[in-house]
C-alpha cells in the first residue's frame, strides 16, 4: 500500500469491470450479502424504537464532532490519569513511526493483532515487517486474508470473497509457514477450518509480548476503550499481552459511558446481526501488574489522517459519524457486483466512496473515481445507524471534482485542478443551460431533435460512448411536447383530440 491506496489500482471503473467478469467472485459476494442483509432486517425489526435509536446515534456523533477539540482533551487527560500514554500522530507516516519505535523499546519482535481497520488504513503491517516485525493477525477472517497474501474486501468480513474450499486451500498451503501447520486431510467444513485457525492461533497468543490493536469506541468521560467482536481472538490480544498499543481514528470518540447505550444496540444489529456482540472488552488505562491484570503497559495513538481535514467540510464531514458496521456494503448493487479490490481502500462499498476520497484527497485517478462508483438509489442511507446521507455526500464529492477548487490538507490550502475527462460533460451542461435560459432556442432545437431523430445513433460518440456502452439512449418522440400541448390543447374550444401520442 502506498498512502492508504493499493499499489497499481486503476481508477473503479476499470477495476470493477474486470471483477465483474469473475463469476466466482459474484457468487461468493451474492451469497454473503443477501444472507447479511436478511438477518440484519430481522434482527433490527425487533426493536419498536429503531428510529429514534438512529437518530439519538446521529445527534451524539454529529454533537462529538463539533466539540471533538474539548472531547479529545478530556480523552486524553482520562487515559493519563488511569495510567496510560497517549500519542498524537497526524498521518500515516507519523503513526507508523510511533508504533513502531514503542514496539522495539519492548525488544520484541512479534505482535499479535485485533481486527482494526485503522491500522490498515495506514499500512502498519507494512511498516512493522520493514522493521524486522512480524505482525500476526488474530480474527479469522483478517488470518484468511494474510495467510492468502491478500487484501480485505469487506469492513465486517474481509474475506468475504472467499469461499469455503479456497480457505481449506489456503490454510492447507500457508499456515506451516507462518507457525503450526494446518491438520492432515483437512476438509472445507466451517467447524474443521475453524479449529485449525483456533489452534494455530493459540500459539501466537500465549506467545507474543506486545497486543495492538484499533477500538470501535473512546469514551473520553472515564478513559475507557471499546472493542466489539464475535470470535473471542480481540479479549485475547486485549488481555494477554504485557504491552497494549491501541491505534484509533480521534473520530471514535464519545463523550460519556451512558452514550454507549446506544451504539451497543445499533452496532451489533447493523453489523453481524445479533441482538448483542458475543465479546464485548472494555480497558481503561494500564493494567495491574502485581495481580497480571490485562496489559501493564498501555499506550494509545490518536490518528488524524486526513480526519480533521474531512471535519472543516460541512457536508463530508457526516461520513466520520461512521460506526464501521458495513449494513451500506451489504446493500449496495455496486458493491454486490464489483466487489470491495475495486474501491483500492480498506474503506469498500459506499462509505468507503465517501471517506477515503476525503481523507486521501482526490488527486489520484482512483480517488477520484470514487464518488461515482453509486447509482445513488439510496439503500445505503436507509440502512446507516448513524443516519449518513451518503448520496449527498457523493454528488457533493462529485461537484468538488468536477469543479475543482480549494480544499485543506494537512492544514495547507491545496488548488484542486478540475479533473480530467469532465471537460465534455460541462460543454454539455453549459449548452443546456443557454438552451433552457432561451425558450425560442429551445423550442427551435427540440423541434430539429424530433425531425431527425431516425438519424440518431444509438450509442453516443467519443467521451460519451462509455455511458452508453451499458445503456440505450432513450427515444425522442415525433413531436416535441410543446407542439403536442399546442395542437392538442391550444385551439378556443380547448378539446383534446383522440388519438394523439405524444
Amino acid at each position: 500500500m502506498s498512502g492508504g491506496t493499493f499499489v497499481g489500482m486503476p481508477a473503479f471503473p476499470e477495476a470493477a469491470h474486470e471483477a465483474v467478469g469473475n463469476t466466482t467472485l459474484r457468487a461468493n459476494l451474492r451469497h454473503a450479502t443477501h444472507t447479511i442483509r436478511d438477518k440484519r432486517a430481522r434482527a433490527v425489526a425487533e426493536l419498536d424504537d429503531w428510529a429514534e435509536l438512529r437518530e439519538a446515534g446521529r445527534r451524539v456523533k454529529d454533537h462529538t464532532l463539533r466539540h471533538l477539540d474539548r472531547y479529545l482533551v478530556q480523552l486524553e487527560e482520562s487515559v493519563v490519569r488511569a495510567g496510560g500514554t497517549v500519542h498524537w500522530a497526524a498521518d500515516a507516516d507519523e503513526a507508523n513511526r510511533i508504533v513502531t519505535a514503542l514496539v522495539k523499546a519492548t525488544g520484541e519482535s512479534e505482535v499479535v493483532k485485533v481486527k482494526s481497520m485503522a491500522t490498515q488504513e495506514i499500512g502498519l503491517n507494512e511498516a512493522l515487517e520493514a522493521e524486522g516485525i512480524h505482525a500476526y493477525e488474530t480474527d479469522l477472517a483478517e488470518l484468511i486474508v494474510q495467510l492468502g497474501h491478500d487484501r480485505p474486501s469487506h469492513i465486517l468480513v474481509p474475506a468475504i470473497h472467499r469461499n469455503r474450499g479456497e480457505i481449506r486451500d489456503i490454510f492447507a498451503k500457508e499456515m506451516a509457514g507462518w507457525g503450526r501447520p494446518a491438520p492432515e486431510n483437512l476438509t472445507d467444513s466451517p467447524a474443521e477450518l475453524a479449529e485449525a485457525a483456533r489452534l494455530h492461533l493459540r500459539e501466537k497468543f500465549l506467545r507474543a509480548k506486545v497486543g495492538i490493536s484499533g477500538a470501535n469506541f473512546m469514551v473520553a468521560e472515564t478513559g475507557t476503550l471499546v472493542v466489539v467482536e464475535s470470535e473471542g481472538n480481540g479479549r485475547m490480544c486485549l488481555t494477554l499481552p504485557e504491552t497494549l498499543i491501541s491505534v484509533v481514528g480521534i473520530e471514535k470518540t464519545i463523550p460519556t459511558w451512558r452514550d454507549l447505550e446506544i451504539f451497543l444496540q445499533t452496532l451489533p444489529r447493523s453489523s453481524t446481526a445479533e441482538r448483542m456482540n458475543p465479546y464485548t472488552s472494555m480497558w481503561t488505562g494500564a493494567g495491574d501488574a502485581a495481580t497480571a491484570e490485562g496489559p501493564s503497559t498501555f499506550h494509545l495513538v490518536l490518528l488524524d489522517n486526513g480526519r480533521t481535514d474531512t471535519l472543516a467540510d460541512e457536508v463530508g464531514r457526516q461520513a466520520l459519524r461512521c460506526i464501521r458496521c458495513s449494513a451500506c456494503l451489504n446493500v449496495c448493487p455496486v458493491y454486490e457486483r464489483a466487489g470491495g479490490h475495486a474501491y483500492g481502500s480498506v474503506y469498500p462499498g459506499p462509505i468507503g466512496a465517501i471517506l477515503s476520497p476525503q481523507l486521501r484527497g482526490t488527486q489520484s485517478e482512483i480517488d477520484a473515481s470514487l464518488p461515482y462508483a453509486s447509482s445513488l438509489c439510496g439503500a445505503c442511507y436507509e440502512v446507516c445507524p448513524v443516519a449518513i446521507d451518503i448520496p449527498e455526500v457523493l454528488v457533493h464529492l462529485r461537484e468538488r471534482i468536477v469543479q475543482g477548487g480549494e480544499v485543506t490538507r494537512q492544514g495547507v490550502k491545496v488548488t484542486l485542478k478540475p479533473a480530467k475527462g469532465h471537460a465534455a460533460e460541462r460543454a454539455a451542461m453549459r449548452a443546456a443551460g443557454l438552451a433552457f435560459a432561451r425558450p425560442g432556442a429551445l423550442r427551435a432545437g427540440q423541434r430539429i431533435a424530433s425531425r431527425t431523430r431516425r438519424l440518431h445513433p444509438r450509442t453516443l460518440p467519443g467521451p460519451g460512448r462509455a455511458w452508453s456502452a451499458t445503456r440505450d439512449l432513450p427515444k425522442l418522440p415525433p413531436e416535441p411536447f410543446r407542439d403536442w400541448w399546442q395542437r392538442t390543447r391550444g385551439g378556443r374550444s380547448g378539446s383534446t383530440t383522440e388519438g394523439n401520442d405524444a
